[in-house]
């Protein structure tokens, strides 16, 4: 479970409100899977925020790419390796935006930091991450970050998992979706690509920053408290939010009975 991540907007909470996010988690999951914990900014920030989330019983690190988005490769590896000294816990780089990797790198920041032991991909350029993979082995487990869409290319070259945010709402697509990637199965997997990924970010795709903005909307339609998102994102236009709200009654058979748009309407979902 990740507390704090990409979806959970990271850079637009303080230090303060990523401690309280990680640990309001961590008592929610009640150890029944790890929670891993985003930390990012600058060193400084990012390796106190580490510590802080460290405190509030967060299990692993993800650390997003730095702010300044031209950092040489030196620089580049000493923040990780600062953030990965900061405390015990074991780590994760997001290999995203502008923190982008050569098989090289990926192997030289494995021996700086000893505590790396994790890659999510966020670059979604399939025909690199098996170089990479193929360069480092084993040393890291391999995770799929980009997003849902990306799940079937993601799986092809071997990742062992990926990060989902349509688990937000519906968890039974996630599970269904690691469940036909593992086996290989092209024509469930593509059943549900067709059914509920690609319609959903198609509509994360109209604006900017949607990717943030329509999971929250959906998810407040189907009654689980979200919240608008915070500047420099936008909230879903009124259109989009109207499309989306139709698209949730496509995901209602996969939709538990708390996250049912019928059971909302009844008030009786468990909040």
């Amino acid at each position: 479970m990740v507390a704090a991540g990409g979806t959970g907007e990271l850079y637009s909470l303080s230090p303060g409100e990523i401690e309280k996010v990680v640990r309001v988690t961590v008592e929610a999951v009640a150890g029944r899977m790890p929670v891993v914990a985003g930390t990012g900014f600058s060193t400084v920030l990012g390796t106190d925020i580490a510590r802080r989330v460290e405190a509030a019983g967060a299990q692993c690190l993800l650390v997003l790419p730095p702010y300044y988005s031209n950092a040489p490769e030196e620089g580049l590896f000493a923040y990780y390796q600062a953030i990965g000294a900061a405390t015990a816990l074991p780590m994760m780089v997001y290999s995203r935006d502008w923190a982008a990797f050569t098989p090289q790198m990926v192997s030289r920041l494995a021996d700086l930091v000893p505590s790396l032991v994790a890659w999510k991909d966020g670059q979604g350029d399939a025909r690199k991450l098996q170089r990479i993979m193929a360069h480092v082995g084993d040393r890291l487990a391999w995770l799929g970050g980009l997003g849902d869409d990306v799940v079937p290319p993601y799986f092809s070259v071997g990742v062992q998992a990926f990060t989902s945010s349509i688990s937000n709402i519906a968890p039974r697509v996630s599970l269904a979706l690691a469940d036909a990637g593992i086996k290989g199965d092209s024509k469930r997997l593509t059943e549900l690509m067709n059914r509920y990924v690609h319609p959903l970010y198609a509509i994360r795709d109209r604006a900017k920053g949607y990717e943030v903005a329509v999971m929250k909307s959906a998810m407040e339609i189907l009654g689980l408290p979200a919240g608008p998102v915070r500047p420099p994102l936008m909230n879903c236009r009124p259109n989009d939010v109207a499309d989306i709200a139709k698209l949730m009654d496509v995901y209602a058979d996969m939709l538990g009975k708390s996250e049912s748009r019928s059971s909302v309407e009844s008030g009786a979902v468990s909040r």
